[in-house]
């Protein structure tokens, strides 16, 4: 179990503190809340492109890594359909140069056109090398465009295509960091060696004279429940055929996922799962053959992804999934293969976040979830699933209607 303080400042600034006497560093997770499914269809990859802005330098701050590594610190970032988030580390002597850069790239950012054209660049050369140009990249395109029809969830967080970052424009971007960027769209937590005391005063001396943003509330368009199975074919310069599946699933905070995320580890989790057991032990049909989930907020994509080895067609392919996953329903479950899995659950949380920056940034999730103390309820979450309710949640999810299924061919 996390302890951990939590204050929201009077401009809405939602503060978490967790002391670790363990260690002379601190970390700072500052996660704001908008993603990719915050942008227009017409003008996609922004809340990544954004990301890579940030990090261009402010008005008090000409060089943001300069002045971190200069105190010590390292830093990064990641976005995703759902968040955007930045973390540091710096020994807890310093973490005052942490909170003062990042509380300047928050109201003072330097977004100017030279800064604008190399982020740009930067990013679109990211788009070429990982998913133009490499191998298989352009699946998660395909298959969010074939599985959603009109959820934000549709756009890949790089963005649909090149030119929606390339032609952006400067005032595009500025409203964009206006609208999302602002200290009552935040959620910091600060981590390690530093008192609850001490955060609050750094926090409110560089975060509380912000003024908040007008920030609207946001819905997004529920998907309508899938009813027919969808397919699509595609031919590519790549060594083995592929099939990749997605059913659509629950979201973070439904009482079926974490059901959905357990199949994913009764079916694939290590050599005791089901698709080692009973197929790829058994048969040399799959190179590869793995099941996940994508643990998004809003309802999701249960996945399934299958190389397939040389001479074998996608139908037979095919036909051996959907055996086993009409298996896991029909058949059942025993309650030791459940217990193992969830036990796997458990150590994984374990692991995961056993340090302090792991859980500065898992707080700040949790928080946006609803309530940072969710964290410490999530083992008892997956504890509580039965036997029935993997059976029930995998009826549901492995509807071949609720499938959508991309055959990717090689043509070598």
């Amino acid at each position: 179990m996390i302890t951990f303080n939590k204050v929201q400042l009077d401009n809405g600034l939602k503060l978490i503190h967790h002391y670790d006497s363990a260690t002379k560093m601190v970390a700072l997770n500052l996660l704001y809340n908008v993603g990719s499914k915050d942008e227009l269809p017409t003008m996609t990859g922004l809340a990544h492109l954004m990301e890579h802005l940030m990090f261009t330098g402010s008005k008090n701050v000409i060089s943001y890594d300069d002045e971190l590594q200069a105190a010590g610190g390292v830093s990064n970032a990641w976005t995703n359909v759902d968040m955007t988030n930045y973390y540091e580390t710096l020994p807890a002597c310093n973490i005052e140069t942490g909170m003062w850069v990042e509380s300047d790239r928050l109201i003072a950012l330097s977004l100017s056109d030279e800064s604008i054209r190399i982020q740009k660049d930067v990013v679109v050369e990211e788009f070429k090398q990982r998913y133009l140009n490499e191998p298989y990249g352009d699946i998660s395109h395909l298959l969010h465009d074939l599985a959603y029809e009109i959820h934000p969830y549709k756009y890949p967080t790089i963005g649909i295509k090149t030119s929606h970052i390339t032609d952006v424009s400067i005032d595009e971007i500025k409203k964009f960091y206006r609208e999302h960027y602002a200290v009552n769209n935040l959620i910091m937590c600060v981590s390690g060696n530093i008192t609850f005391d001490e955060t609050i005063k750094l926090a409110n001396k560089w975060f509380g004279k912000i003024a908040p943003a007008d920030i609207k509330p946001r819905t997004y368009i529920s998907e309508p429940q899938q009813t027919q199975k969808r397919t699509l074919c595609v031919s590519r310069d790549v060594p083995r055929n592929m099939i990749v599946k997605a059913f659509h699933m629950a979201g973070r905070n439904e009482s079926h996922y974490p059901s959905c995320d357990l199949i994913s580890d009764i079916l694939s989790n290590g050599k005791s799962a089901r698709f080692f057991q009973n197929i790829m032990s058994k048969s040399h049909v799959f190179t590869e053959l793995d099941a996940a989930i994508e643990g998004n907020i809003e309802p999701g994509l249960f996945l399934i992804r299958a190389q397939l080895n040389d001479g074998i067609s996608f139908d037979h392919a095919e036909e051996m999934i959907d055996n086993e996953l009409t298996r896991l329903y029909k058949d059942g479950i025993t309650a030791y293969e459940l217990e193992k899995c969830k036990n796997k659950f458990h150590a994984a949380m374990l692991f995961d976040n056993i340090g302090y920056q792991e859980k500065a940034q898992k707080l700040c999730e949790y928080e946006l979830l609803g309530d940072a103390s969710l964290f410490n309820c999530e083992v008892d979450r997956y504890r509580k699933v039965t036997v029935e309710d993997v059976i029930e949640t995998a009826n549901n999810l492995f509807n071949p209607n609720n499938s959508s299924t991309i055959y990717y061919k090689s043509n070598s």
